[in-house]
């Protein structure tokens, strides 16, 4: 009888959508550090100062602005950055939007050849994607899948929070595709320290903060730099209040491959075509 009972209540969580075990929650206090765009002083400034601080981060790799030597990393120097141990992300050769239908075709040549000159440094093909620009469609999210990447990340739009409030969505890996992990804080050069602490106090069980950085500073993009000094008060921030600042790629044991969730951003194309 108590046999029968259990099978019962499995069959009817089962139904329900419920299952009785699962991947672990994110620990509390997790935070996910991003930057984009092979900036140099992600090599010379930023990597060394997360090195003494104990955390790692994913480095989103795009050829765009390499041929500026002075200010934009090599391939062979982005190879340091995974020979530190932290994770190479595929930003794109060329980093051109991927929301338009037409656009999705084109994926696969413009990761490939990021790929090509990472390996030919040693570099694994990376597993984690940064969508340029922040942009995103259906038919490249299908093709992103086809590729096999197993995290990208997204802009905090659509559905951010109203204007004036700096902080956006959280991953949450039991609502949120893989493929559209949510930026929840773009650090920009207007960013304090009181922004990104009230981002990172939202780092909750069950979810976490993703920060999106670019160049500390960017040359080529002024509204998304980050004065060092700001950025060393970030991250002592963030070591001083127990934060444990990950790779995109570490988020892998909470996520339960075989029932991803029905994301309804995956059929959202962003930003919407007039």
């Amino acid at each position: 009888m108590r046999r029968g009972l259990l099978l019962l209540v499995a069959v009817a969580a089962a139904a329900c959508g419920v299952r009785r075990e699962g991947p672990p929650r994110i620990p509390p206090k997790t935070v996910v550090l991003t930057f984009d765009d092979a900036v140099r002083n992600h090599l010379t400034f930023v990597a060394p100062l997360l090195e003494r601080l104990g955390f790692s981060a994913t480095f989103f790799v795009t050829a765009h602005w390499m041929a500026d030597q002075e200010h934009y990393l090599s391939f062979e120097e982005v190879a340091e950055l995974h020979r530190r141990g932290f994770e190479i992300g595929n930003h794109t050769w060329s980093h051109g939007g991927y929301h338009r239908p037409e656009a999705a075709r084109h994926l696969a040549d413009d990761t490939a050849r990021v790929d090509y000159q990472l390996g030919f440094f040693g570099v694994p093909r990376p597993t984690s994607f940064a969508w340029p620009g922040d942009v995103f469609g259906p038919e490249s999210l299908v093709e992103l899948r086809r590729l096999g990447y197993r995290f990208a990340r997204r802009g905090r739009s659509p559905k951010a929070p109203p204007a004036g409030n700096h902080s956006g969505p959280l991953y949450d890996p039991r609502r949120n595709d893989p493929l559209l992990v949510p930026s929840t804080l773009i650090v920009k050069a207007g960013s304090t320290l009181s922004d990104f602490a009230a981002a990172a106090s939202r780092a909750i069980r069950g979810r976490a903060v993703i920060f999106q950085f670019h160049g500390v500073p960017d040359p080529a993009n002024p509204d998304v730099s980050t004065d060092p000094e700001d950025f060393r008060r970030f991250m002592t921030y963030l070591k001083e209040h127990g934060y444990r600042g990950i790779a995109l790629r570490d988020l892998e044991p909470y996520v339960d491959r075989t029932h991803l969730p029905r994301d309804p951003l995956a059929r959202v194309r962003w930003p919407p075509e007039n």
